[in-house]
């Protein structure tokens, strides 16, 4: 009691401020405040009044032993009520216990409700321990039963996967079918989920789905590049949940489960004639699935999606993903890509350089190190050319060796019928540049198969008509050069071609024509 007093004199007695009280008696200020708070809620406030009391006395006096209250006279927590707040972002334990105990002197002490609350968080199901801020985290996957799904025409089953989408806080659930798990179908089902819940969560956590994730990695997974456009248009981060650790996705494995029970389970005998059909009965399960309330919390699946999810997520955007898929190519010398086995052109000066191609509706772009470097319009025709003009080389100053000229010169030395089959594919295109690749592909088949063989595969691809590179490897992988042909009837084409100009028109590089 002696720092007490002296506490007490110095302030009443020297009037000292309480830092200068403090600071005299080796206190923080805080305990200095508490001295003269308790002095004053025990009517002690004279300096005459301490020195008539004993510090026995003293001491009953400003530090009262606490009031004895049972258990059972204690005013019990809303432990259902803690449970649900501590999903709200910011919100902690002792902001709870703060907000319980006030103006209640009879409430447990903070150490005490922390361990109530953790025996009741106990008795929950274990799907329930894991805690999830509000609106934070949506989790998805695919469930393992399909459903069949009958072809009215033909009677034939094809089977439809199940789709399942679970928010963290409060488990609102969302399912539906799709043809595949592949990634048009596993975009399509991430953009419909955002839309139904009308808001966009922070972060999604899949599956290592190979349509999601292209390298799993501990620490540094490698996305799809159309699923990481896709969370870049909504702002989503998506965190793949770990190999081989199921509790990462806790959630959407227990939403699995319900779903299978909930919905495919009641869904077993009745047949379905369109994915459609199948999706309206998926839909009216899993409504009435996130109507029901729960067992040991208050309230429903929708009621927390609409007092603790939706407030708390992200707006969706003004515009719908459009879904866009993308590839990988090289240049080739002839400077187009082979995009679905047709051919687009991009900048001469980007031979040999690999380009991002993102297909998109009815346009394909090309993009060298992010810059978009081409665009077209997509097309079907296999083994066709597109080509902007402004993409050629203006006098092939840069790659001036690969002439028509030149390739034929190089085809001769092998053999006249290689001359012969060079030529007719270069001056069957409308630029000569697009039988390049063809070309040298045919020349190359020399150096596996040998100079000979290749002559005697060009010859025979003449005498049959069809001078081509899949022709001539034909022949030679099935070994027919060696059978005997008969000569062409008709005498062969010339090496001169209109679109083959001589290696006189390019002359030097300081002669070419702009």
């Amino acid at each position: 009691m002696r720092k007490v007093r002296e506490v007490l004199r110095l302030s009443w007695v020297c009037g000292l401020s309480q830092r200068q009280v403090a600071v005299s008696c080796g206190l923080g200020r805080s305990t200095v405040g508490e001295y003269l708070e308790r002095a004053a809620k025990a009517g002690v406030r004279e300096w005459s009044a301490v020195e008539a009391l004993g510090d026995e006395a003293l001491g009953r006096r400003l530090f009262p032993p606490p009031v004895a209250v049972p258990s059972s006279e204690r005013p019990e927590p809303d432990w259902a009520r803690v449970h649900l707040e501590l999903r709200r972002k910011g919100v902690t334990l002792r902001l709870l216990w703060e907000e319980y105990q006030s103006g209640r002197p009879e409430a447990y002490r903070y150490s005490r409700f922390c361990e109530l609350y953790g025996q009741w968080r106990g008795r929950l199901d274990l799907t329930m321990r894991q805690e999830h801020t509000a609106g934070e985290k949506l989790f998805v996957d695919y469930a393992g039963p399909t459903v069949p799904v009958v072809d009215r025409a033909t009677g034939e089953l094809r089977e439809a996967q199940i789709f399942v989408a679970v928010l963290g806080a409060s488990n609102y659930t969302y399912a539906e079918g799709t043809w595949s798990q592949g990634l048009q179908d596993w975009i399509g089902s991430h953009v419909r989920t955002f839309e139904h819940l009308g808001a966009v969560p922070w972060v999604v956590v899949p599956d290592n789905l190979k349509s999601g994730v292209t390298r799993p990695c501990y620490y540094d997974p490698d996305l799809n590049p159309t699923y990481h456009e896709m969370a870049v248009h909504y702002g989503v981060a998506v965190v793949p949940a770990r190999v081989r650790k199921p509790r990462d996705k806790a959630k959407v494995e227990a939403g699995v489960l319900l779903v299978e029970r909930w919905v495919l389970a009641r869904l077993r005998d009745r047949v379905f004639f369109s994915l459609a059909e199948l999706n309206a009965a998926i839909r009216e399960l899993v409504r009435s699935l996130n109507e029901r309330p729960f067992q040991k919390l208050p309230g429903s699946r929708r009621e927390l999606l609409e007092r603790l999810d939706r407030p708390a997520m992200q707006p969706l955007p003004a515009e719908r993903y459009a879904f866009a898929e993308w590839r990988k190519a090289r240049v080739n010398v002839d400077y187009h890509v082979e995009v679905e086995g047709h051919y687009y052109s991009v900048p001469y000066r980007l031979v040999g350089e690999k380009l991002d191609v993102r297909l998109a509706g009815a346009t394909a772009e090309l993009l060298h190190r992010g810059r978009r470097v081409a665009s077209h319009l997509r097309s079907d025709r296999r083994g066709h050319h597109t080509t902007v003009a402004e993409h050629m080389p203006r006098a092939h100053r840069d790659y001036a060796q690969w002439t028509p000229e030149r390739l034929i010169r190089w085809a001769a030395k092998t053999g006249t019928a290689v001359a012969e089959v060079v030529t007719t594919i270069l001056g069957a295109r409308a630029h000569p540049q697009h039988g390049f690749r063809p070309c040298l592909g045919i020349l190359r088949l020399g150096k596996h198969y040998g100079e000979q063989r290749l002559e005697a595969a060009c010859r025979r691809a003449l005498a049959l008509g069809s001078p081509s590179y899949r022709s001539v490897r034909s022949i030679l992988e099935k070994g027919l050069d060696g059978e005997p042909v008969a000569e062409p009837a008709q005498a062969p084409l010339p090496v001169e071609h209109r679109n083959l100009r001589g290696a006189s028109y390019y002359g030097t590089p300081e002669e070419a024509p702009c």
